[in-house]
């Protein structure tokens, strides 16, 4: 397909944010055994980076910085160590006209370029490097996508990404009758390979990538659910790999939103309360409580053992003894 440029404004000279002073976060870790403390040290502290966002999402360690979504405000924002604020780095990033929501689930590809789930273009997009989208993906079986919420890339490069209704214009119509959960090859196939979850969010593949495992924020049912890949692409055996709904309560407000997965196979999900630490076989190990509603989480830093993650209006870091993939 070809790029488009209509709207697009890439920043150049980084412009910084301006925010209000950084308000009040209180913070903690939740340690249900001493498992955690091998992935967490004890002594570590949630820290905040920046603050002042609408509602940041999708992170992803870019160019020696984070990098992320205010979906709302149509804008990524970037942060690097010693930033003393966070600093707009594409504004249009998901509605090109302006008119819709930006972009949402960030990716890097192998070739460095940003991947972005654009909501209001209803699409999966990249980057170029004359700032430029080329679109990747932006229907199925001839009809708009609802709105691409997050995305994973495996190494043979195909993209694997979910399609809930989140970022459909007010009024606007689903043309697709379900959530559904794609993949697109990097010749540009598209296939849909789970059809029946509704609200079907972050998205991550184990280390050996033969599981997929799909987030699911409905405010009824919010879980993780894993699928074994197959050689053709397809998803199949889909199960409960850790249900969240019964942690939600008047304090751990929230559902199963973005994930990572770390080189040990331990997934951290966002959920009831912050980020969840899930064992490979599917065990607690406990939670960063942040106190806020908690979309997103990635490993970056030097060696990748570090997690930044958008919590409403914060972006925040924890140092950990993990590593991501």
């Amino acid at each position: 397909m070809k790029p488009c440029t209509l709207g697009l404004f890439i920043v150049s000279s980084l412009t910084a944010l301006a925010v209000e002073p950084v308000p009040t976060f209180h913070g903690s870790i939740e340690r249900l055994g001493p498992a955690l403390d091998k992935l967490i040290a004890p002594e570590v502290k949630i820290e905040v980076l920046a603050s002042g966002f609408n509602w940041s999402e999708g992170p992803v360690w870019r160019d020696g910085g984070i990098v992320f979504s205010d979906v709302p405000e149509n804008t990524v924002f970037g942060w690097k160590e010693g930033d003393a604020a966070a600093k707009v780095v594409l504004k249009p990033s998901g509605s090109l006209k302006g008119d819709g929501q930006g972009s949402n689930g960030l990716a890097v590809d192998v070739k460095g370029n940003l991947v972005l789930c654009q909501h209001g273009e209803r699409r999966i997009a990249r980057l170029e490097q004359d700032g430029s989208f080329t679109s990747l993906a932006d229907k199925y079986d001839g009809k708009h996508f609802n709105s691409p919420n997050d995305l994973v890339i495996a190494k043979s490069g195909t993209i694997f990404f979910t399609d809930p209704p989140y970022g459909l214009k007010k009024g606007e119509a689903p043309e697709l009758p379900y959530h559904g959960v794609y993949a697109v090859t990097p010749a540009g196939k598209v296939s849909l390979i789970v059809e029946d979850i509704r609200f079907p969010n972050g998205i991550a593949l184990s280390p050996d990538q033969k599981t997929l495992y799909i987030a699911v924020s409905d405010p009824q049912n919010t879980r993780v659910m894993a699928y074994d890949l197959q050689d053709d692409g397809s998803a199949k055996n889909g199960r409960i790999f850790f249900n969240a709904q019964p942690l939600k309560n008047a304090e751990l407000k929230g559902g199963c939103d973005g994930m990572k997965v770390d080189t040990n196979g331990n997934i951290w999900t966002t959920g009831p309360g912050g980020v969840l630490i899930i064992s490979k076989d599917g065990k607690h190990l406990g939670s960063i409580l942040t106190g806020k509603a908690t979309a997103n989480c990635a490993f970056g830093g030097v060696d990748h053992s570090a997690l930044y993650i958008t919590a409403d209006m914060f972006l925040l870091r924890i140092k950990t003894l993990a590593k991501g993939l």
